[in-house]
C-alpha cells in the first residue's frame, strides 16, 4: 500500500510543478511590463496616467471574462480552459508587439487591443488552475500546495522586473510583447502533457450552475466577500507601489534597466519566500489560517506606513520587504480558504471570481497610484495603509474559517464516521453519520466513495 501510493504522491507534485508555470506566465503580463512602462510612454507621448492603462486593459478584460472561463472549466474540465487560453494570451503578446515595432508612436490602440486579448487569455489560466491544485490536493496538503503555487506566482514577480528590464535595455520596450508567446508556448505544452484532471462531478447546464454559485454566495457570502477583498487590497497595494517605484526611481534618481529591475525585486522576493514558507508552516495548522492572515496585515500597514512616516532612503526599502512580507503571509491562507469553500464542480468559478477581483485591483493600482504620486510622494503610502486597514478589519471581524471551508475539506471530514459533516439541500448540518446505503443492494448502483 505504501509503495503503491509513494508514486501517486510524486506524481501529484510532478502536476503541481506543471501548474506552476501557469500563474508565473500570467504575472509576467503585467510585472514584465511595468519597467519598460516609461520608455513606452515617452515613445508614444503619453502621461503617467495614460501609460499605467496598459496594465488596466489587461487586468480589466481579464477580470470581465473571468466568469466564462469558470464556468468552462467547471463544466468541461480544467485543461480544456487553461491551455487554449495560455495561447490566446501569447496571440495578445505578439499583436501587442506587432503595434510598438511596426506602427511606433501611433501604434497605441493596437498595443491595447493586444493587451484586451491578452486579459481575455489570462482570465482562463491562473484562476482556473487554482481550482486545479484543489482538486488535487486535500487538508493540509491543500495549503502547502497552495503556498508553492502563491510562491510561483511571487516568483513570477521577482523575474519579471530583471527580465523585463533587461529585455528593454539589450532589445526594445516592444520586444516584451514578444516573450509572452514564447513562454505560453511550452507551458501550454507542459499543462497538456504532464497533468491529468482526478475524477470530479462536473458542474450541470447553466441555470442551475449558477443557482447553485449563487447558493455558495447565499450561505458564505460575508466571509467569502471579505477574503475576496483582503486578496483584491493586496494585489492593489503590491501593483500600485511597485508602478510608484519603477516611475521614482526612474525620474527622481536616474536608474534604469537592470538596476531598476534589481531594486523592483526585492519587495516581491520577500513575497515570494515568505508565501512558500508560510505553506509549508500552515501545512499541519489549519487553524492559523487567519491569524497568519490577520498578522500579514499588520505587518504590510506597519511597512508602508513607515515609508509615509520617514523620508529617508533606508525606511523606504525597508518598508517595501516588510509589505512584502505581509504579503507572502497572507495570500496561502486567503487561498486555502477560498478554493476550500466550494466542492469540486463549483470550484473554477469561485476561485474565478477571487481572480477577477485581484486582476481588477490590479487593474486600477497603476493608474491611481500615478495620480496620487503627483500630489506626494508621501500619499500613495498612506492611502495603501488606509486600503489594508480596512482590509484587516474585514479579516477580523467577517472571516470565519469554520464556515468556509467545505464539509468535504474539513478535517474532522476525511473519512466516515461521526464527526463528518454533509451537505443538505445547499445547508451544511450538524455533525451526524455519513449515510450509507444497505448492505444488500448490487455494489455497481452505489455511489463510489472519493
Amino acid at each position: 500500500m505504501g509503495q503503491s501510493k509513494a508514486p501517486a504522491e510524486r506524481n501529484r507534485w510532478l502536476q503541481l510543478a506543471a501548474l506552476c508555470t501557469v500563474p508565473l506566465i500570467m504575472v509576467l503580463g503585467n510585472s514584465m511590463l511595468i519597467p519598460v512602462l516609461p520608455d513606452m510612454g515617452r515613445v508614444m507621448g503619453l502621461s503617467k496616467a495614460t501609460t499605467g492603462l496598459a496594465v488596466t486593459a489587461f487586468s480589466l478584460s481579464a477580470g470581465i471574462a473571468i466568469a466564462v472561463a469558470g464556468f468552462l472549466a467547471d463544466r468541461y474540465g480544467r485543461k480544456l480552459v487553461v491551455v487554449p487560453n495560455l495561447l490566446i494570451y501569447g496571440l495578445g503578446g505578439i499583436v501587442s508587439g506587432l503595434a510598438g515595432w511596426w506602427l511606433g508612436p501611433r501604434g497605441f490602440v493596437l498595443v491595447m487591443a493586444g493587451r484586451v486579448i491578452q486579459g481575455i487569455g489570462a482570465a482562463g489560466t491562473a484562476p482556473v488552475a487554482m481550482a486545479f491544485v484543489g482538486d488535487l490536493f486535500r487538508g493540509g496538503s491543500r495549503v502547502t500546495a497552495l503556498g508553492v503555487f502563491e510562491a510561483s506566482n511571487g516568483l513570477g514577480k521577482v523575474i519579471s522586473p530583471i527580465l523585463g528590464a533587461l529585455i528593454g535595455q539589450v532589445f526594445v520596450w516592444w520586444a516584451v510583447f514578444f516573450a509572452y508567446a514564447a513562454l505560453a508556448i511550452p507551458f501550454a505544452a507542459a499543462v497538456w502533457f504532464l497533468t491529468r484532471e482526478p475524477g470530479r462531478q462536473k458542474a450541470p447546464p447553466a441555470r442551475e450552475y449558477f443557482g447553485q454559485v449563487l447558493g455558495i454566495f447565499r450561505r458564505k457570502g460575508v466571509p467569502l466577500v471579505a477574503c475576496f477583498w483582503a486578496g483584491t487590497v493586496a494585489l492593489f497595494v503590491l501593483f500600485g507601489v511597485l508602478f510608484f517605484l519603477s516611475e521614482h526611481l526612474e525620474t527622481v534618481h536616474g536608474i534604469d534597466g537592470v538596476p531598476k529591475g534589481v531594486r523592483i525585486m526585492w519587495p516581491v522576493l520577500a513575497m515570494s519566500a515568505t508565501s512558500f514558507s508560510a505553506g509549508l508552516f500552515l501545512q499541519r495548522r489549519e487553524a492559523l489560517l487567519k491569524p497568519a492572515v490577520v498578522a500579514g496585515l499588520i505587518l504590510a500597514i506597519g511597512g508602508t506606513a513607515l515609508i509615509a512616516f520617514v523620508q529617508a532612503d533606508w525606511a523606504f526599502y525597508t518598508g517595501l520587504v516588510v509589505a512584502g512580507i505581509g504579503t507572502g503571509l497572507q495570500l496561502p491562507g486567503l487561498n486555502n480558504l477560498i478554493t476550500s469553500a466550494a466542492r469540486s464542480e463549483q470550484r473554477a468559478m469561485i476561485t474565478s471570481v477571487y481572480g477577477a477581483v485581484r486582476f481588477i485591483g490590479v487593474a486600477f493600482g497603476p493608474p491611481l497610484y500615478g495620480a496620487l504620486m503627483r500630489r506626494s510622494e508621501a500619499l500613495p503610502f498612506w492611502f495603501s495603509a488606509g486600503m489594508l486597514a480596512s482590509s484587516l478589519a474585514a479579516t477580523v471581524f467577517l472571516i470565519r474559517p469554520d464556515r468556509l471551508i467545505e464539509a468535504e475539506d474539513q478535517p474532522e471530514a476525511a473519512g466516515p464516521g461521526p464527526g463528518r459533516r454533509e451537505e443538505d439541500g445547499g445547508r451544511t448540518g450538524t455533525a451526524i453519520p455519513a449515510w450509507e446505503p444497505p448492505a444488500n443492494v448490487p455494489l455497481g448502483t452505489r455511489a463510489p466513495l472519493h
